[in-house]
């Protein structure tokens, strides 16, 4: 078999693929909540990014699986985003990972053994450099490749970082910049430049480790990550969760720079359109903001960066260790505030 490109075989890529916030509220609507569990710490009520179980008092098991179709050609680099992404929401409740567990469905027709591969190989490189094993999965031929991790990761019962505890005046600092849905936009009609997918490439493989730091945090008080429901989809499930509003500048909210200009030349995924469809009612875009603006907030991001609700005095340390940590584009966005649940975007 000749080598092809991946995005070809899907109909999406990325965290572009979830499944949008509207409709996944209709069909989870209806489910019970596992309530009888006392030690399920973070289970379904929150729309949270992992699932805790207390084990004993000083040990709390994180659980979460993600898996997604290509939103790269190259085998190796879409392996690691995949594997990045997933181990993300373990930081995003201030865990550490502790092992990974496969999840693969790929088109033996379609494609050689050594592409598939490679993909693993991908995926097995980010839990080496997250210092954890790969200790198995679960493979399926299926009609489009996905590839994904189930992730496990440990965290102290008190240190869980939950995206439902944030409170009035918190702080709001984004750790990695928007726009990784565009540059797979642009990259699936072949027009992203070397340079492009260089940004792509950095932001999507670097492993948001500094959430097992801030977990010890006293003044983080909520925390998620920013994936395929884009900044305000997640921020408002941090709303929700803890009946506040938010304003946010998008004059301070950090974009990729390539990312920028292509969305202002009006390059956007369907992903952004149905994630505004699901939660634009509960969201103020200020008279300043274009059409382009509105869709970066929207902008689907695969292995996005971390979303953090502190108080004001812990704001200069969150900062510090997200820049410490090799974040140097995180920065400060907006505020929690009292009220109704809707987000306010200023230019």
């Amino acid at each position: 078999m000749t080598e092809i490109r991946l995005t070809t075989l899907s109909h999406g890529g990325g965290c572009g693929c979830k499944i949008a916030p509207a409709v996944l509220s209709r069909i989870l609507a209806e489910l019970p909540l596992p309530s009888r569990f006392p030690n399920l710490l973070v289970g379904t009520d929150s729309s949270d990014d992992a699932a805790v179980y207390r084990l004993n008092e000083q040990q709390a098991i994180v659980a979460t699986t993600d898996f997604f179709m290509p939103i790269v050609d190259d085998p190796h680099d879409f392996g690691r985003i995949a594997a990045t992404n997933a181990l993300s929401d373990v930081y995003a409740m201030g865990g550490k990972p502790i092992m990974a567990l496969a999840v693969v469905g790929m088109p033996v027709d379609k494609l050689p053994v050594s592409t598939v591969r490679r993909i693993l190989a991908g995926g097995a490189s980010v839990c080496e450099a997250a210092g954890i094993p790969l200790a198995g999965g679960h493979s399926i031929d299926a009609p489009e490749p996905i590839y994904g991790l189930v992730a496990l990761g440990l965290v102290h019962p008190d240190k869980v970082k939950r995206n439902d505890r944030a409170r009035p005046g918190d702080v709001l600092i984004l750790g990695k910049p928007l726009g990784v849905g565009i540059l797979s936009a642009a990259l699936k009609k072949g027009e992203l430049d070397d340079a492009g997918y260089a940004r792509m490439i950095e932001h999507t493989t670097r492993l948001n480790s500094v959430g097992s730091t801030l977990g010890e945090l006293d003044g983080v008080h909520a925390m998620t990550d920013v994936t395929g429901f884009g900044l305000l989809g997640h921020l408002l499930e941090i709303c929700r969760g803890s009946n506040l509003g938010a304003d946010i500048a998008f004059r301070d909210i950090p974009l990729i720079d390539v990312a920028a200009d292509l969305a202002g030349r009006g390059y956007a995924t369907g992903a952004a359109n149905r994630n505004w469809d699901s939660y634009g009612p509960s969201v103020e875009i200020g008279e300043g903001l274009s059409e382009w603006q509105r869709k970066l907030l929207c902008d689907p991001q695969t292995s996005g960066g971390l979303l953090v609700a502190c108080e004001p005095g812990s704001a200069a340390e969150v900062m510090a260790l997200f820049h410490q940590q090799g974040f140097g584009y995180a920065g400060q966005i907006g505020r929690m505030r009292e009220g109704t649940c809707v987000v306010r975007v200023v230019d």
